[in-house]
């Protein structure tokens, strides 16, 4: 598929069918997250696979009771790991480059799906702490991103976009 046809047929898919994602494509997935740039190639971030139906349930009750995480069968938790920036970058890549990795492994994790024929949406409202005890993740680790990961039960139409004219400015 075309980058940009990609991008354009993306969706944010909240209803999941039962079937199982395969893990030829869960690892595709993953090595697109992995591939993404950033900050000094420190890829300053973690991934906590949850294929675990118990944990999942968890997970969406973290979500603030956010059920489509629950329903699909794999959820991806994408974590900022701001150590790893901070010993070259100092305070910023703590408090920013380390979440921007995050985000940008997230996203190009979310381009996969969707050329694989998944689907997904980006779950970013949780609780830290609660998100902490389903992933059992290390101290310092910032949960990020969550991307509930299965095969698409819905199909929505596309939704209004701002006008580029409004959106991008020329300086």
């Amino acid at each position: 598929m075309e980058l940009i046809e990609l991008i354009k047929q993306r969706r944010s898919i909240r209803v999941f069918t039962r079937q199982a994602v395969e893990e030829s494509k869960l690892q595709d997935v993953l090595l697109a997250a992995s591939a993404a740039p950033s900050a000094g190639n420190l890829q300053a971030y973690e991934i906590f696979v949850v294929r675990d139906a118990r944990r999942r349930k968890e997970l969406a009750a973290a979500a603030l009771a956010q059920e489509l995480v629950a329903q699909a069968p794999v959820a991806l938790v994408f974590c900022a790991h701001p150590a790893l920036s901070e010993g070259r970058y100092r305070e910023r890549g703590r408090s920013l480059y380390s979440i921007q990795d995050a985000t940008i492994a997230c996203t190009f994790a979310m381009l996969a799906v969707t050329n694989l024929g998944l689907a997904t949406t980006w779950v970013g409202a949780f609780s830290d702490e609660a998100v902490w005890k389903v992933i059992g993740s290390p101290q310092g680790v910032q949960p990020v991103a969550i991307l509930p990961i299965g095969y698409p039960g819905e199909r929505p139409r596309p939704t209004p976009r701002r006008p580029l004219k409004g959106l991008a400015h020329e300086v």
